[in-house]
């Protein structure tokens, strides 16, 4: 393997690695506190700890920020290393100097929205960060499948990236907002994206085995993809 095959790796590796093992506590954890909930409004004593509230919001939030930064991580290394291989400064050096203005921007949200308590700025870090991912999304270096985006890992990626955004955005009124409604949306929409990580697993795993090594490009796209059939 080359460099740019290691690297290609890092996304995934970080997949499995990291933000696949949160998802797991994270949904333990979920379902913890709603069995706790159910028993205590019950009148019963609940044998959940007490601590399985603060554990669930805290790896909540390090899943979050992870499934933010394998997004960048993704569109990054696609972008750059193309930009790089391409020499696409010398054509449009405004896009690239753009971009990396973009990336960085997007960054420094992610990083100020983790940091914000006011509502107002919670929520204009997080529409920046959201905003930056999409716009890094749509250069022309990105594979995004658009004519099967419903099996496309792209739009799944970007989609529960984003949800993972709102998540950030809104964790302190959920416990602040008396009347649940919150809660129950924080509930909907991350159950959609526990489907949506489903769905990233297994279209990660077939574009794994889509994407040859970098020596043996030259050789697998003289193929008839459509015919199935190789020179």
């Amino acid at each position: 393997m080359d460099t740019k095959d290691i690297l290609l790796l890092l996304h995934p590796a970080i997949a499995i690695v990291v933000v696949y093992p949160l998802i797991g506590n994270v949904v333990s954890r979920a379902l913890g506190v709603r069995k706790r909930r159910q028993e205590l409004s019950s009148g019963n004593k609940s044998k959940v700890s007490p601590a399985v509230g603060p554990e669930h919001v805290k790896l909540g939030r390090w899943l979050s920020g992870s499934v933010v930064a394998l997004a960048l991580l993704g569109l990054g290394h696609e972008i750059f290393l193309k930009i790089i291989e391409e020499q696409v400064w010398v054509k449009e050096p405004f896009r690239v100097g753009f971009v990396g203005l973009i990336f960085a921007a997007t960054i420094a949200s992610l990083i100020l929205l983790y940091r914000a308590e006011p509502k107002i700025w919670r929520g204009i870090f997080a529409t920046l960060t959201g905003m930056g991912l999409v716009l890094l999304g749509c250069q022309p270096e990105i594979f995004r499948r658009t004519n099967e985006w419903y099996i496309s890992h792209y739009y799944y990626g970007i989609a529960a990236a984003l949800l993972m955004i709102f998540s950030l955005a809104v964790i302190r009124d959920i416990y602040q907002d008396k009347s649940n409604r919150w809660r129950t949306a924080h509930i909907i929409l991350n159950s959609f994206a526990l489907l949506l990580f489903i769905g990233q697993g297994l279209t990660g795993t077939r574009d794994l085995l889509e994407i040859p090594l970098s020596w043996q490009e030259p050789f697998v796209y003289k193929c008839d993809f459509v015919g199935k059939k190789c020179p």
